[in-house]
Formats: C-alpha cells, structure tokens, sequence
C-alpha cells in the first residue's frame, strides 16, 4: 500500500474509524435502550392513564412529532445553557433522540395495545387478575408482537438521526470520516466507506428484529 492510496489511508485511519463507529453505536444503543422504556411507559399511560395524564403526554407526543430531531439536538446542547442547563454534547445528542424516539414509540404502543381485542382485557378480570397482572400477562405480550415491526424500523431511524449529532460537535461515524477526508481528500472512498458501515450496523438491526419477531410471533416458523 502507497501513500494517498485509500486502502493505506484507510488503515492509517482505522483507529478514528472504529472510535466514530463506537459512538455511533453507544448513542444509538442508550437512546433504543431509554426511548423504548419510556415509550412503553407513555404508551400504556396513553391507554390507561388518567384524563389528565393521557392530555399531557398526548401532547408530548404531538409536539415531539412535529419537531425536526436537528432542532431537538440543537435546543437540548444550546438552548439549555440559556438556562444555566450545561449538557455535554454527546449526552445533549442522546436526550435529544430519545426525547424523539419516545414520542414514536408511545404512539406505536398505544396502537398495539388499541389493537388487543377488548374481550382479552375482561377474560383476564373473569380469572381474577388484578389490572397489573392483566397488563403484564394478557395485554403487553401480545401488544409487543404487534409493535415489534415499527420498533425495529424507529431503531434504524435512530441509527441514521446519530449523523446529525456531528452539528454539535460529536464525532460519530460521519464526523470522523469527514475530518479524515479533509486530510487526504479521498472524498468519495471514505463516504462509500461510511455508508458500507451505516448499512452493517442497520443490518444488525433487522436481523435481531426478526428474530424477535420470530420469537415473539404466534406461529412459530
């Protein structure tokens, strides 16, 4: 291998590669791990919640929506040190897309939980189960197999908005590329290199998708 030749500087590059992809894969994995737990929780608060708390995650919800994740990752780094709130970036990035995956999450769940056939619910109180044991044992797990597909999908769209925490400084996959591009110019190698890496870790994802929805499915095949 040559000097200036991609698979040298690629090599010689190896090292802040394989840090962008940690990084990559570090927010991307807190933020699925966090935005699932809350969106379980928002969602079954949709559903079974008071009036009140159903109204004001209700909001949340449509608010998070509608919001661009850039201007979420830009208002959680800059706008909360307006207010003395000083986030380091990459935890700025995290919250950001967890805020947002929550939001899609919970609206996911809701649905899935909507979906469950009422008479599930009152045979689960005919046998004597409290509302907690009816919600554990009868209604989530057949709610989770029904959701299990848009989760999957939400997660690769995690791993894709993690580009966008670059604006903030956080040297993921596409930030570290790029400052090794500025250095060789070896433009197009290195952003086909990234891509390959992106697809990779996406395709992970789907395919431990599919085995929980093989898992979890009512036929098992």
């Amino acid at each position: 291998m040559t000097p200036g030749a991609f698979g040298f500087e690629a090599w010689q590059s190896r090292w802040s590669i394989l840090s962008g992809v940690g990084v990559t894969m570090a927010s991307s994995g807190l933020t699925i791990v966090f935005a699932t737990i809350l969106g379980i929780l928002f969602g079954v608060a949709l559903t079974y919640g008071w009036w009140w708390l159903r109204l004001v995650i209700r909001l949340y919800v449509d608010v998070m929506r509608g919001i661009p994740v850039l201007v979420l990752i830009l208002f959680t780094y800059y706008g909360l040190a307006l207010f003395g709130i000083n986030v380091p970036a990459f935890w700025a990035g995290v919250i950001a897309l967890s805020g947002f995956a929550t939001a899609h999450i919970a609206e996911t769940l809701r649905g899935a939980v909507q979906s469950v056939p009422q008479g599930q619910m009152e045979a689960g109180k005919a046998i004597g189960l409290r509302f907690a044991q009816r919600l554990r044992y009868v209604i989530l797990p057949q709610a989770v197999r029904r959701m299990l597909p848009p989760w999957v999908n939400t997660c690769l769209e995690i791993v894709k908005g993690t580009t966008l925490l670059s604006v903030i400084g956080v040297v993921e996959l596409l930030l570290a590329s790029q400052q090794i591009m500025a250095r060789n110019y070896l433009i197009v190698d290195f952003y086909l290199l990234a891509t390959v890496l992106y697809l990779v870790i996406n395709f992970t994802i789907a395919q431990i998708g599919g085995v929980l929805e093989r898992r979890f499915s009512y036929l098992r095949y």
